[in-house]
């Protein structure tokens, strides 16, 4: 098969898909327990929402390091968490701001981000310590506050923990055993894995998996305790306190009881991304409205498309079939970038859509580039397939270094949002950087093969110039 006929079964499969990403009521992809919502993600300036300030401790002493560390974990558990869209930036020396798009009520999940997720095994040796109680362990200092925990259960030689009760991790502990210090056997470092797996009876189930260190701890420990009981703390609160069976060869170990979809994924994201490397208090909530009205924003939206239209227009008329060819390969470059931002998801604000029209300038640009190489070798005597040909080699290098430099000024641009915590310049960063590199691919697979395809259709195209613009 023609090598352009197999490009043009790959664009319109791409199309294909592209559109079907970009329809408004998209139910999203779900494989098995992958799910991916596809909604259109918009920023703050276009949605409103809330904003949280956090700051650290005057009498903490903090780095920067700490600070983005900090914010990254936040950002890391909140979207895991399901609460799609939110930013962390560092601002300051001791301050982070969270941006949550569309959220009205941001306490709940503020308070489970800030739980420092610190995960131990402890020896509780013939104790069966009652569930929420607050330890005392070797390894740091007691806590004030807990989880209310999963159920008693029992290990296996498989590493697996049976239980039968509710956990409801919102809970306070209800008795404290500070009298008592207890040996932490190992800790959520050793962690190598964290997931949540689904039963056939829908049942959810916390599966661990330890690194090398953390399982030869393991299998040693409960080879010489079998019997005894290793407890499951975590921020210093009993959450089940299994005893073991038998001893624990391979280092996997699985949490059960009686959990839902929400506090496994809950339990998992605490386990998963670690600590907080600093104290963190809330310094203020705020709501905010979007700063376009719904007015403003289809104004603008349709100064947008009027804009587009005129260019598009000037294409066809200037340039005639390369020019007609080139808007159907912007329109193809529209859809698929719009996918893709949907896809990532990438929140649009202001700024961002600002920086895919910008990004729709530079793939008109290449194509320009492309047809006034090809009017130039038509004017040379070439045929119609040296002049397309040499068109695009010879426009590459130019094409190239252009959309080189953008790259280098939106990669500068993300760092300069992502250190001075300027989430809009980020925004434009990256919806200029991802449509700069559609642009590349559109130029030279979609406009190339479509104005091959259009040539083929016409007898001895050399001898009518005028369709090409000449």
């Amino acid at each position: 098969m023609n090598r352009r006929y197999v490009n043009l079964i790959f664009i319109l499969l791409l199309l294909a898909l592209s559109i079907w990403i970009d329809l408004p009521s998209n139910p999203g992809i779900k494989l098995g327990s992958f799910e991916r919502s596809l909604e259109t993600v918009l920023g703050l300036d276009l949605r409103g929402g809330m904003q949280v300030i956090l700051s650290v401790p005057s009498e903490i002493a903090v780095t920067q390091q700490n600070l983005q560390d900090a914010a990254q974990i936040l950002e890391n558990r909140s979207n895991a968490l399901g609460v799609d869209e939110v930013v962390y930036q560092t601002a300051g020396e001791r301050i982070i701001v969270g941006e949550y798009p569309g959220a009205s009520n941001a306490e709940d999940v503020i308070g489970k981000i800030k739980e420092t997720g610190q995960l131990e095994f402890v020896d509780f040796g013939d104790l069966r310590v009652p569930e929420g109680t607050v330890v005392e362990t070797d390894f740091g200092l007691s806590a004030s506050t807990g989880t209310e925990p999963t159920p008693t259960a029992e290990v296996t030689p498989t590493g697996e923990a049976t239980a039968t009760a509710e956990a409801t991790p919102e809970a306070t502990p209800t008795e404290t055993t500070a009298a008592t210090r207890y040996h932490t056997v190992l800790t959520g470092a050793n962690l190598k894995s964290v997931s949540v797996v689904r039963g056939q009876l829908n049942d959810y189930t916390v599966a661990l998996e330890f690194d090398s260190e953390g399982a030869d701890i393991l299998k040693e420990w409960t080879t010489a305790n079998v019997g005894k009981i290793l407890g499951i703390v975590l921020d210093k609160a009993v959450i089940s306190s299994p005893s073991v069976n038998n001893p624990i060869p391979d280092g996997q170990a699985e949490i059960i009881g009686s959990f839902t979809n929400e506090s496994a994924n809950a339990l998992a994201v605490q386990l998963r991304y670690g600590s907080l490397p600093i104290p963190l208090e809330i310094e203020q909530i705020r709501v905010i409205g979007p700063t376009l009205g719904q007015d403003s924003l289809d104004k603008s939206l349709l100064a947008g498309i009027i804009g587009f239209g005129i260019v598009m227009l000037f294409m066809g008329i200037y340039y005639r079939v390369p020019g007609v060819v080139a808007d159907l390969a912007i329109i193809f470059y529209a859809l698929i970038t719009f996918a893709i931002f949907k896809l990532v998801p990438v929140t649009l604000t202001l700024p961002g859509i600002a920086g895919f029209l910008l990004s729709t300038g530079s793939a008109l640009d290449a194509n320009i580039l492309i047809f006034e190489r090809l009017k130039e070798e038509l004017r040379n005597g070439r045929t119609m397939r040296q002049a397309i040909d040499l068109a695009w080699r010879r426009a590459w290098p130019s094409i190239r270094d252009s959309n080189i430099a953008a790259l280098i000024t939106a990669a500068i641009l993300f760092w300069f949002g992502s250190t001075f915590g300027a989430s809009f310049v980020k925004g434009f960063a990256l919806t200029l950087a991802l449509g700069v590199g559609v642009s590349l691919m559109t130029a030279f697979t979609v406009t190339r093969t479509l104005l091959g395809l259009v040539v083929d259709l016409f007898k001895d195209p050399e001898q009518r110039p005028g369709l090409f613009g000449l």
